[in-house]
């Protein structure tokens, strides 16, 4: 990608977050102006200012840290710890009623889901794409050396139900995934019902946890098993075994020493399996177009990376482009952001589960999301659906009753109601300053794991030149050359 292409998406991650955070706090800001409050500064992002200007004696702001937004209120609970202290003498301003405390707090979160509404209109008219692999639950490659090898599961059959749970995909980000079902499972085994040759088949999974370092977010239940999807060549290095047995881009490869395969993962894992033992020619089956044949290649190491083990030189692979449209109701695109988050805090709360405040992700984190959307040949669809669920996410979580949350504001104002006097200054000062220290530590401690996930992905992505020395290596069995043998 172009260093031109880089520049657009950062402005279009920018732009739309911010846009994010803009209705949100442009719902504080406009309530609190329809019921009289003393607005002193409408802030997009938090820490001392980078930008501002005053307009009709408010400060408009842009802070340093990318991570949220605010509307200061000094009639309101304060929050000086992110927001840096009022200039105006609260005991001079008039008193707020309880009731316009709770329609400013509440304003935000219903411009947050107002705004999903909208992004959900659109992804209704315009369509959010869709694949079979969406809508799998047919397994593509077991590890052979995995917990759901070892209980009797293989490539091809198609899990039904994970703990008496329906699963209908295999990686969604829904409760009724595969994937979803598997990291929250809190059994000692797993117990997987699946179809095999039109039979049910039950295994009982023993899941693991990938070794992590410090620094890694913990891993979460793993039983070593990949969705399924056609293998079809993407890149070929030059002067490799695939390239002199003629495998061409949009080759796919149907069997691997003549049994059907459900994922490239079946090729890779036979090409890794010689790095530690004798190195043996692999038949593969290739389609082309309406043609059949098979071509038997063995892997050799290239000259560059000097460290590499034996390859074949099939360098990647195409994923799934076969995409339709489907149009989700505004309602169900609603429901299903809602359910997400519901059923995220349940797993958080669950102390037999593996999730915690740890697998969370905060700016960082939607940053990336957006930005490896944009690259996305169709990705501004997927960025409008996840737009509809991150809005919706922002809605609700800012509607928990914890201080510094809108959720914090309307609790405090209810209480005050209930009281008939507002809590002690003294003490709200304390709870507000130690909750926005607990909020900043909790940014910067969730920003840790989500940049770091970020780096360690950009370096497995990039791309190291693979060179393989020119000569007929990994030739075929019968001694004809690529040129004279013709595809059968």
């Amino acid at each position: 990608m172009t260093i031109l292409r880089y520049i657009l998406v950062a402005l279009e991650v920018v732009l739309l977050f911010n846009l994010l955070i803009g209705v949100h706090e442009l719902g504080h800001f406009l309530a609190a102006r329809w019921r009289g409050l003393k607005v002193e500064r409408f802030a997009i992002w938090f820490g001392k200012p980078i930008w501002k200007k005053s307009v009709g004696g408010v400060e408009y702001a842009l802070g340093w840290i990318p991570a949220g937004g605010y509307v200061s209120l000094p009639q309101m609970a304060t929050m000086e710890g992110i927001e840096g202290k009022v200039e105006s003498d609260v005991k001079q301003l008039p008193p707020v009623s309880p009731l316009d405390k709770i329609i400013v707090a509440f304003a935000g979160p219903l411009f947050s889901f107002l705004l999903a509404v909208a992004f959900a209109v659109v992804v209704w008219q315009v369509g959010k794409p869709t694949n079979e692999a969406d809508n799998n639950t047919t397994i593509g490659w077991v590890d052979p050396t995995g917990p759901a090898a070892q209980a009797g599961l293989q490539a091809g059959d198609q899990i039904v139900s994970i703990d008496s749970h329906p699963v209908h995909h295999f990686s969604a980000a829904t409760t009724d995934s595969v994937t979803w079902r598997i990291v929250t499972s809190t059994g000692t085994n797993i117990v997987i019902k699946y179809l095999r040759d039109g039979r049910m088949a039950t295994a009982y999974v023993k899941p693991f946890h990938r070794q992590t370092k410090w620094y890694e977010r913990k891993a979460l239940r793993q039983i070593l098993i990949t969705s399924s999807g056609k293998a079809i060549i993407y890149e070929v290095a030059s002067n490799s075994p695939a390239a002199l047995a003629g495998l061409q881009p949009g080759d796919e490869v149907t069997a691997l020493d003549g049994k059907k395969i459900y994922s490239f993962m079946s090729v890779i894992s036979a090409e890794d399996a010689m790095s530690n033992s004798i190195v043996k020619p692999i038949t593969l089956s290739i389609l082309r177009g309406d043609k059949e044949f098979d071509r038997t290649l063995t892997p050799v190491k290239p000259l560059q990376p000097t460290n590499a083990e034996p390859m074949l030189g099939i360098m990647s692979w195409q994923g799934d482009t076969n995409f339709t449209l489907v149009h989700p109701s505004p309602f169900a695109q609603i429901h299903t952001s809602a359910s997400q988050i519901f059923n995220t805090l349940s797993a958080l709360f669950n102390k037999k589960g593996d999730i915690g405040v740890q697998q969370l992700g905060g700016a960082v984190m939607i940053i990336r999301v957006y930005s490896n959307l944009f690259q996305d040949a169709d990705g501004w669809r997927r960025v409008l659906w996840f737009s509809v669920i991150l809005n919706v996410n922002l809605a609700l979580l800012n509607l928990l009753p914890l201080p510094v949350l809108d959720g914090g504001h309307i609790t405090l104002s209810l209480i005050e109601w209930i009281r008939r006097r507002p809590v002690s200054a003294r003490l709200l000062n304390f709870i507000q300053s130690a909750f926005a220290a607990l909020l900043i530590g909790f940014m910067v401690y969730i920003a840790f794991f989500d940049t770091g996930d970020w780096v360690r992905s950009a370096r497995a992505d990039r791309e190291v030149p693979v060179v393989f020395a020119p000569g007929n290596h990994g030739a075929l069995p019968d001694g004809h050359s690529i040129n004279n043998e013709p595809i059968k």
